[in-house]
């Protein structure tokens, strides 16, 4: 086991195509975890062992590894970049303690990088910038600082400078040891140094002073010895860049060529010299559940148990697997555990630790360790483990809401209910992954996080499940409603030769006096002209109307409806004949009473960068949203808008194009409104033909 201080628990987060990937992979063949170049573009990545990720190029779960060096174990989650599977990074970066910001020297900080940046912000990752594919035409180093400067407001400067660009890089400046890294061919690990050459110390001689600068800005001592002109040691500079990014106040930038094997042992002498170990970062913060005081569990194995379930995975063979970060104490095969959250008991029939899909069976995991545990029944993502005794709740993981609906159906009818079962599983994987029921339309919805996080569920389906579906657009649930005030009579009368049926309720209709105030029954009868035991006859059959209005069979909202008088019969009165007439005056009224159709509004609140502003507003008035207030955070402008259901089922993707992948939004259900005549037309008219 290796003590506190030498394990790091650290991601690897980017925009899509940065090369995280590829950097994971020569990460574990320069440390020996491999023995062999695995390549995205190849199919051959350790990392990506989904069929979807070889195929596609692309990581789509995040996967854990570990590997050692010098004298240090490295857990590793390799992230997607993709912006549909951002809840990937959110769940890994809540329980890291440090991240490598992989960038792309020709592309620089893209959309995707200003979303982990952000995430990382949120839960105060320590973080080094890795500025990747310097080999690449277009390549410029420089320029990638410099937009890190003004898109991240964070502060940044590099610790090494690279050596030749494009075609012509070749190794690495080292600005702390001050010598060049020289690198041969891809597949080997050796590297030469050898003193900075004389036509570019110059250059070196600035970066490693712009380096003192930007270190003093956020460290007390080496801003003493800059002011007052004092010499300052290597170990002193290395000494000041751990203190200043174990607390979030400085990142280093570092370069080199993952694809060519370039820069990466010196990433991980950084990995080790300058993140965090569990022991560096903030005891984990919980509330004790059973007086709901306020505590704080320190990483060490002699505390008690403590640990947070950050993913869970559906394996063939074992069942489901549940990855933990274990905060303190200790937890081994064949151990009791508490569910805090659950309230349950669970046992931990095996513990693994991952190398991407491949399971490494081991006793115990301790404080400072990520691995799996299996045998878990009730535990689900976000769920803390601990002691019975010691118990503790620790905050749980907050994951985006879905922002893209589709309809889902088996294409053979008999597998609905393998469907529903299958669903509920991918959902127990992926927080960001809900399925729901609309009981107006009668459609099975699942909804996500963008257009391709749906289609790679609806492959798992076909491909791990054999279920085959069809997914399309969903409906939407429109409602009815009534604009002035009627009477309405309803009369059911049968005479069968024995005994009849006679109900005869009057009714009064009139639209509610507060939008959303939905279905109101009011009794004003008097004199007892209807008993009083049928009262409840004549409501059901009023709440039985209302599930179908007049204009296109929408549930009928926002009505008072009023009982004012009406008749009975001593013999042929029944429960079945007050629901009848009172669902005849119903029906009757409401076609009299100005009937319109509405559509559910949603409250929006869309985040975009200053630059595209015009083009997102423009959007939105073509989707007849109104704009309700505009605020600015930083470069940021904030629109809220109330917008028609049906105007935006497409709109996270429309979005994306509109700021070059740069905005985002939220939103909620917030009211019904009317629809516009022309539209109410083109719906009721499709509802009419489905009918007929």
């Amino acid at each position: 086991m290796h003590k506190l201080k030498n394990i790091r628990n650290i991601g690897l987060i980017a925009h899509i195509d940065a090369g995280k990937t590829t950097t994971t992979e020569r990460i574990l063949y320069i440390t020996g975890r491999t023995y062999k170049l695995g390549e995205v573009n190849e199919g051959t990545a350790v990392m990506d062992w989904m069929e979807q990720e070889q195929e596609r190029g692309i990581t789509i779960t995040a996967a854990a590894t570990t590997c050692q060096w010098v004298n240090h174990r490295i857990n590793i989650i390799d992230t997607p970049g993709h912006v549909d599977f951002t809840a990937e990074v959110e769940r890994s970066l809540k329980i890291l303690d440090g991240c490598v910001v992989v960038f792309c020297a020709v592309g620089g900080v893209e959309p995707q990088s200003e979303t982990v940046w952000r995430q990382a912000d949120k839960y105060e990752v320590a973080r080094i910038a890795f500025v990747n594919k310097m080999d690449r035409t277009g390549a410029d180093f420089f320029a990638v600082i410099k937009q890190m400067q003004s898109r991240l407001g964070a502060n940044i400067a590099p610790i090494q400078l690279p050596y030749g660009k494009e075609n012509e890089f070749k190794g690495i400046i080292d600005l702390l040891e001050e010598k060049l890294i020289v690198y041969g061919d891809e597949s080997s690990k050796e590297e030469k140094q050898q003193p900075i050459p004389q036509d570019i110390r110059e250059e070196a001689n600035r970066y490693h002073t712009i380096l003192i600068e930007h270190l003093a800005e956020a460290d007390d001592i080496i801003m003493d010895k800059f002011i007052h002109n004092k010499p300052i040691k290597k170990d002193e500079i290395k000494k000041a860049l751990r203190r200043t990014i174990v607390k979030n106040k400085f990142v280093p930038v570092l370069c080199g060529s993952s694809l060519q094997n370039k820069g990466i042992a010196p990433l991980l002498n950084a990995i080790c010299e300058y993140l965090p170990s569990p022991l560096e970062v903030p005891p984990v913060k919980g509330i004790q559940p059973r007086t709901d005081d306020y505590e704080e569990r320190v990483a060490s194995t002699d505390a008690p148990f403590c640990a947070l379930c950050f993913k869970v995975m559906i394996d063939s063979y074992v069942g489901k697997l549940h990855f933990v970060r274990v905060y303190s104490g200790r937890v081994s095969t064949g151990s009791y555990i508490y569910n805090a959250t659950q309230r349950t008991k669970e046992r931990v029939s095996k513990i693994v630790r991952m190398h991407a899909n491949r399971q490494e069976v081991v006793e115990e995991l301790q404080a400072g360790d990520i691995g799996v545990l299996v045998g878990l029944k009730e535990t689900r993502t976000g769920n803390s483990l601990c002691e019975k005794e010691a118990p503790i709740l620790l905050e749980k993981i907050r994951f985006p809401q879905p922002v893209i609906s589709m309809s889902i159906e088996p294409v053979k009818k008999d597998e609905q209910d393998k469907l529903g079962l299958v669903l509920r599983k991918l959902q127990d994987e992926d927080p960001t992954f809900i399925l729901t029921h609309n009981e107006d339309t009668g459609q099975t919805l699942i909804s996500g996080m963008g257009q391709l996080h749906l289609e790679i569920m609806a492959e798992r389906l076909l491909r791990e499940f054999n279920v085959e579906t069809r997914m399309g657009r969903p409906f939407v649930s429109y409602r009815e409603t009534i604009t002035k005030k009627v009477v309405s009579t309803g009369k059911f009368i049968q005479q069968t030769g024995g005994r009849g049926q006679y109900g005869h309720v009057v009714i009064e209709m009139e639209p509610q006096e507060t939008p959303g105030a939905g279905l109101s029954f009011v009794n004003k009868m008097k004199g007892g002209a209807i008993p009083r035991e049928f009262i409840s006859s004549v409501k059901e059959g009023i709440m039985s109307a209302a599930k179908s209005g007049a204009l296109a069979g929408f549930p009928v909202i926002d009505v008072v409806v009023t009982l004012m008088d009406g008749s009975s019969h001593e013999v042929d009165s029944s429960d079945l004949a007050f629901q009848m007439a009172a669902s005849l005056a119903f029906c009757d009224g409401i076609k009299k009473a100005g009937p319109i159709l509405l559509e559910p509004i949603m409250d929006m609140e869309i985040v975009v960068p200053e630059e595209s502003m015009g083009v997102v507003i423009g959007d939105l008035n073509s989707r007849r949203a109104r704009i309700n207030a505009l605020h600015q955070r930083k470069n940021l402008r904030i629109i809220n808008v109330f917008t028609p259901l049906a105007e935006i089922f497409d709109y996270a993707t429309t979005l994306r194009s509109l700021t070059t992948g740069r905005g985002s939004y939220t939103m909620e259900p917030s009211h019904y409104a009317q629809v516009p005549s022309y539209i109410a037309e083109k719906i009721i008219g499709r509802k009419t033909e489905v009918s007929g």
